[in-house]
C-alpha cells in the first residue's frame, strides 16, 4: 500500500499537473533500419509463448532493481526532478530503484538489446515498457520470464478491458503500464480560423484542402494505418490486404498532394505549439496536456487503442523486487498519483475513486477512466505474422517517402 496520505498525495499531485507527457518531448526514429531488425522478427498471435531461461533471483541479497521506461511517462516533481511515487516506494521497501528514461521508440530500444537476449544475456533491466506488439515479440521469442503472480496481489486490480490479450492470454507475463487512444488532435483557435469549424470528428475534416500543409500523421504504422482504415469504413482489427492496401492508397494521394506536412513521431506536439500544425493524427495523452486551446477526439468512425506493458526480460537478476515494483504500481492510490500527471489511461481498477481525493475534474476525464462506450468506440490493432508485419511496415514506408 502507499504509505502517503491521502492529503499528501493530493497535494504533490496538484503540483506535478504539468504541460508536458511521456511521448512529449521524444524523438522517435521514422521506421528505418532498426525497424526492420524488429519486423524481420515480427510476432505471432496467441499465447503459446516461448518460455524464458532464468536467472538467478538475486532479489533476497541486492536490494536493487533497474527499470527502463519512455520519458515523462511517471509522476515527476517539477522542481526537484524526482519521482514522488518512487521516492515513496523506496521508502517503504529498501529496494534501491534505477529508473532510466531511455526507451525512445520500440524499434530502437530493441535494437540495442536483440544481441544480448539472442545470446541468453542480462540486459542489464529488470522492467521494461514495451507497447502491445513489441510485448508479443519478447513474449513470443521467450525474452520474457514469467511473472509469478503470487508476489503481485494487486494485479487483480487489472481493468477488464485490458486483462485478455491475444499475446498474453492470462497476463502471465506482461502488465499494462499505462494505455492510451490514438485519435485526432487540433489546435482549436487556428482550427475555427481555418475551417469556421471548433472541433474535429472526422478524417475528412483532416483531410480538408484548408488544412493543406497544415497536418500531421503518426509514423507508428498501427495507429496513423488505424485510423485511415477506420475512415474507409474497415475494421483495424480484422482486416484484409486488399483494405490495408486502398488505405495506402489514401495515405500516399495525402502525403503526395502536400495536404500532410510530414509524418512524425513526437515532433507534432511541437509544431502544433507553435502553430505550424493545426491538426494531427496524434496520441491522446500528448494533446490533452497542451491545454484548453487544443482538443482532441476520437474519429466518428473509431480511434485506435494502444497498450504500453511491463514486461521482465529473460535472465533479468531481480525479479521480485520487480514484482515488489508492480504490485505497488497497481496499488489504486499510487496508480491514481500517475494519471494525474500523465494523463493516460488508467490500468488500474480502484483508481478513479483514489483520484475523486487528487483531483476531481481528472476523475470524471474519459481518456483517464474510458467508459465501456469510448473503449468499444476504439479498436486494438489486428495481430499480424512476421510476414505480414514486415509487407505492411514496407508498404507504409513507401507511402509516406522512406
Amino acid at each position: 500500500m502507499n504509505s502517503q496520505r491521502p492529503e499528501a498525495i493530493a497535494a504533490i499531485a496538484q503540483g506535478m499537473r504539468s504541460s508536458v507527457s511521456r511521448r512529449r518531448l521524444l524523438q522517435v526514429a521514422g521506421i528505418g533500419g532498426a525497424a526492420m531488425v524488429a519486423t524481420a522478427c515480427g510476432t505471432s498471435s496467441g499465447g503459446d509463448s516461448t518460455e524464458a531461461s532464468a536467472a538467478e533471483d538475486m532479489s533476497d541479497t541486492e536490494m536493487v532493481m533497474n527499470w527502463s521506461n519512455w520519458p515523462l511517462y511517471i509522476d515527476t516533481d517539477d522542481d526537484t526532478g524526482e519521482y514522488p511515487s518512487l521516492v515513496a516506494f523506496q521508502e517503504a521497501t529498501g529496494i534501491d530503484v534505477s529508473y532510466t528514461e531511455d526507451i525512445n521508440d520500440n524499434n530502437e530500444f530493441f535494437a540495442k538489446v536483440r544481441t544480448q537476449l539472442e545470446q541468453g544475456q542480462d540486459i542489464g533491466r529488470d522492467i521494461v515498457v514495451l507497447t502491445d506488439w513489441m510485448a508479443a515479440l519478447w513474449i513470443q521469442s521467450g525474452y520474457a520470464q514469467k511473472l509469478d503472480l503470487a508476489n503481485i496481489p494487486n494485479s487483480v486490480n487489472l481493468i477488464p478491458r485490458l486483462a485478455q490479450v491475444a499475446f498474453d492470454p492470462d497476463r502471465n507475463y506482461s502488465l499494462p503500464w499505462q494505455s492510451g487512444f490514438a485519435g485526432l488532435g487540433y489546435n482549436i483557435p487556428a482550427l475555427k480560423e481555418a475551417t469556421g469549424q471548433d472541433s474535429m470528428q472526422s478524417l475528412d475534416q483532416l483531410f480538408d484542402p484548408a488544412l493543406k500543409g497544415r497536418i500531421t500523421v503518426l509514423s507508428e504504422m498501427r495507429d496513423t494505418m488505424g485510423c485511415i482504415m477506420g475512415s474507409l469504413g474497415y475494421d483495424a482489427a480484422d482486416f484484409t490486404d486488399a483494405q490495408f492496401e486502398e488505405a495506402i492508397a489514401v495515405l500516399t494521394k495525402n502525403v503526395d498532394s502536400g495536404q500532410i506536412r510530414q509524418v512524425t513521431g513526437n515532433d507534432y506536439i511541437a509544431a502544433m505549439d507553435s502553430g505550424d500544425v493545426i491538426a494531427v493524427i496524434g496520441w491522446s495523452g500528448d494533446v490533452i496536456a497542451l491545454g484548453e486551446d487544443f482538443g482532441f477526439s476520437l474519429p466518428e468512425s473509431g480511434g485506435m487503442l494502444w497498450t504500453d506493458n511491463m514486461v521482465i526480460p529473460s535472465l533479468a537478476q531481480h525479479k521480485k523486487n520487480a514484482e515488489q515494483v508492480m504490485n505497488y504500481y497497481y496499488d489504486p492510490e499510487v496508480a491514481a498519483q500517475v494519471a494525474a500527471w500523465v494523463n493516460y489511461l488508467c490500468p488500474v481498477e480502484g483508481a478513479q475513486a483514489a483520484m475523486e481525493k487528487i483531483d476531481p475534474e481528472l476523475a470524471a476525464s474519459e481518456w483517464i477512466f474510458p467508459s465501456a462506450a469510448m473503449l468499444d468506440s476504439a479498436k486494438v490493432f489486428m495481430e499480424l505474422t512476421p510476414e505480414k508485419n514486415e509487407e505492411y511496415e514496407r508498404l507504409f514506408q513507401k507511402a509516406i517517402g522512406n
